[in-house]
């Protein structure tokens, strides 16, 4: 099948009027003209390679929309997949996170965080997006490491972050404000929310921390997957996570920690949302600049999966590389740092994952490619209507 006449987002340049065969679901040939009797006829619209995204928090939403409404765990698991193939994401390693004493409850509970990775192992030959699981395992909770140990020696886990909430360092550096935030989310004093703070820190003095985050790390490095650290906010927070085996950097806090980790030859990841809205939901270091530093390798959905596309104009405009840089950071690079090496770029031989996308003044998706199987169309682009033209 010839997709032809697209501007193709190649992984060094951007070619006009280009096309692109498929066949058994991988690219065969590229050619930088149209071809006759193509399937699909672009009419100049961007093909870029699809999304491949690090850490997306969303199954959450989907399981609990709201306090006290809780969805089943298949459907939640569905519904994501269709928001996630509109969004242009064609790997999409959810991110669950094992951390009961977190504000988000029982969707963080070990019973509910488990039945999620079983259920995404489960459906994922049914689903439109490739699926895989982002383990996110809070240090402080070692009741949690038992029962991602399970998982991790099932194959259920494609990737292990190590994450320290403890309030006073990390994103949560400010005391008084993570106090507030507290108050107002759970519609408790201030007084209750201090001491559920207050309790927190004490949890990081629980001398088993070191021994259980040494062996998740070493099960981790066992099964060959990518660790990675999670609100770096020092040089030295860096250097420890990178002598652990960390090879990623999530949502470094602060530019000198993103220049260390940088530095030692870690990825840097930040959300796709944080370069859009210019700065961090927290506060913390902007992707912007930290794009503009030249330390952003990586962007991921975060919270938001529709801000991959408008992300990527964003930091186009502003790294060395231009739009195919800017496009890396949500393809190649991403796919590289977890150790797929058969998507993320338009070339031969690549998986055809592939996004169309129309520039306007809302810059839009149009298609969505998995294995060269339409996933999503709005209808502007559809084999049948070109055939026929």
């Amino acid at each position: 099948m010839w997709l032809s006449n697209f501007t193709l987002v190649l992984p060094d340049e951007v070619v006009s009027e280009g096309s692109v065969r498929v066949e058994d679901g991988a690219i065969a040939e590229i050619r930088p003209e149209p071809v006759a009797q193509a399937a699909i006829d672009g009419g100049g619209r961007l093909l870029m390679p699809g999304f491949v995204d690090l850490h997306g928090d969303m199954i959450e939403r989907e399981i609990a929309p709201r306090p006290n409404a809780t969805m089943p765990i298949d459907f939640g698991i569905h519904e994501l997949d269709k928001k996630l193939a509109a969004a242009g994401i064609t790997t999409a390693f959810a991110a669950v996170s094992f951390a009961t004493e977190s504000v988000y409850g029982h969707v963080r509970s070990l019973e509910t965080t488990s039945a999620v990775i079983e259920g995404i192992n489960r459906l994922r030959d049914d689903l439109l997006v490739d699926h895989r699981v982002h383990a996110r395992y809070e240090i402080t909770n070692v009741g949690a490491a038992p029962a991602l140990e399970r998982l991790l020696n099932a194959d259920q886990i494609n990737m292990v972050s190590l994450t320290d909430h403890t309030p006073g360092q990390g994103q949560y550096n400010n005391l008084q404000s993570y106090i507030l935030s507290i108050s107002e989310r759970r519609a408790i004093s201030e007084e209750i929310a201090a001491e559920i703070v207050a309790k927190r820190i004490a949890m990081r003095n629980n001398p088993e921390i070191e021994a259980k985050l040494r062996g998740i790390v070493a099960l981790s490095l066992k099964h060959k997957l990518s660790l990675a650290s999670h609100d770096d906010d020092s040089v030295e927070k860096v250097a420890e996570m990178h002598d652990l085996g960390v090879t990623i950097s999530e949502f470094p806090v602060t530019a000198p920690a993103a220049e260390e980790a940088r530095r030692r030859g870690l990825w840097t990841l930040m959300g796709a949302p944080n370069a859009l809205r210019g700065q961090s939901m927290s506060g913390n270091l902007s992707a912007l600049d930290a794009a503009r530093a030249g330390l952003l390798g990586i962007i991921a959905a975060d919270y938001h999966p529709a801000a991959f596309v408008p992300g990527i104009f964003k930091l186009a405009d502003m790294v060395e590389g231009g739009l195919p840089a800017a496009v890396a950071m949500a393809t190649g690079n991403a796919a590289r740092s977890a150790g797929l090496l058969d998507r993320g770029e338009i070339a031969i031989g690549q998986r055809a994952d592939l996004v169309a996308v129309e520039r306007g003044e809302i810059n839009r998706i149009r298609a969505t490619f998995r294995a060269g199987r339409f996933v999503y169309s709005d209808g502007t682009l559809h084999p049948l209507r070109a055939l026929a033209a």
